[in-house]
């Protein structure tokens, strides 16, 4: 159980929240009235209360709102809680989407601390369920459910398609796939052959937003832009290398270019990273192969099954 502390909104991003005691929650939105409302996975912040004051107990001078946090709430370790933890607050749910983020340029209390909590201890949720938040009011927090769907996100590696100079159908094919298959798409991306950015983003999708899967497509081949091999070993924590061997022998079966591809495939913590060929045609080709068994490995990763035998018959 834990208490609200504060309520806070801005009416422009990048600056600090004014506490206004209370606020009106609108479903797949945020709150009314503040700038990081939207139809997006971060509709509202949350912020440990007990966090705060440890941060203060170092001599820092900060109040609600201080780090650009929305809620204030004491009596939860919001960082030690899994992403698809629901919040219960009065008539408000909220749905957990994200634990911190990238600081993408240093506020008031960073340069006057040299740190600042929010990036690492800050999480993030969308608003299934309105309402009205007010200090003082007690809050829920409700476990993921253990037959919810898996998670996967997809992201597809293209310059001009970055550069909306071509359109994305693989990472549509992907998706479509992914569906069918009972994963539940929490986010595409379309970013350029640009191995620092590729490897951001796929540690976010893996340790921020815990994603279960992550699918890439593009920037397998020769090319000396191809870098998605290159950034997804960087930033994995262990190898896994079958799966992308899967897809080239049966890749093999249609092209005898399919040797030509030097896609990977790996773990990062309790997240599954597979890089598939760039064109439509091969991605579809490459699920169809994978995801019958993916699906058992994920699910051992995420501690939800144990055997990797093949079944007696």
């Amino acid at each position: 159980m834990g208490i609200v502390r504060a309520v806070c909104i801005s009416d422009r991003r990048g600056i600090q929240k004014i506490d206004v005691g209370a606020a009106t929650f609108a479903p797949d939105c945020g709150i009314v009235n503040d700038a990081h409302r939207g139809t997006w996975h971060r509709q509202v912040s949350l912020l440990s209360y007990d966090k705060i004051e440890e941060f203060k107990r170092r001599g820092a001078n900060v109040g609600p709102g201080a780090f650009g946090e929305n809620l204030v709430v004491e009596g939860f370790d919001f960082r030690s809680l899994p992403v698809g933890t629901r919040f219960q607050c009065g008539d408000v749910l909220l749905e957990m989407t994200q634990i911190g983020k990238e600081c993408h340029s240093h506020c008031q209390i960073y340069h006057k601390m040299g740190d600042c909590i929010m990036p690492r201890e800050g999480v993030f949720a969308r608003v299934l369920h309105g309402g009205t938040i007010s200090v003082g009011d007690e809050m829920t927090a409700i476990p993921p459910a253990a037959d919810a769907p898996l998670r996967a996100a997809v992201v597809t590696l293209s310059d001009k398609g970055a550069a909306g100079q071509r359109v994305d159908e693989s990472g549509p094919a992907a998706v479509e796939l992914l569906e069918q298959a009972g994963y539940e798409i929490i986010e595409t991306l379309i970013l350029p052959d640009e191995q620092k950015r590729i490897e951001t983003e796929l540690i976010r999708l893996s340790d921020g937003r815990q994603a279960d899967l992550v699918v890439t497509t593009g920037g397998t081949g020769f090319s000396a832009r191809d870098c998605t091999p290159e950034a997804t070993l960087a930033v994995a924590t262990r190898n896994a290398p079958g799966i992308a061997e899967a897809i080239r022998a049966e890749s093999a079966r249609h092209t005898d270019r399919a040797m030509l591809s030097r896609g990977a495939s790996v773990i990062r913590g309790g997240t599954l990273i597979v890089n598939l060929p760039g064109s439509p045609r091969a991605v579809r080709e490459s699920l169809a192969c994978i995801l019958p068994a993916l699906g058992h490995g994920v699910r051992i990763l995420k501690g939800t099954a144990f055997e990797c035998a093949r079944p007696q018959t």
